[in-house]
């Protein structure tokens, strides 16, 4: 069986895909927050600001790939 090649062409596409998703991911949990944060405990509201913490971080990461990927 030969091995799949490794196609990168559409990786910045793809990346900047997963960025916009990963976006609108945090929106929706901040709107949630918004909309029911009164609702949420303590810890339900940490753990979303911890995850939105998280995505932001990779949001950074993605966008450096992508522009590596822009520049290779």
């Amino acid at each position: 069986m030969m091995p799949n090649k490794d196609d990168r062409s559409n990786n910045a596409e793809r990346l900047e895909e997963m960025i916009t998703n990963t976006t609108e991911k945090m929106k929706e949990a901040e709107k949630l927050v918004q909309e029911h944060g009164k609702e949420m405990t303590e810890n339900d509201l940490e753990q979303i600001a911890k995850k939105n913490e998280n995505r932001e971080v990779s949001i950074e990461a993605m966008r450096q790939e992508v522009e590596d990927e822009r520049t290779e």
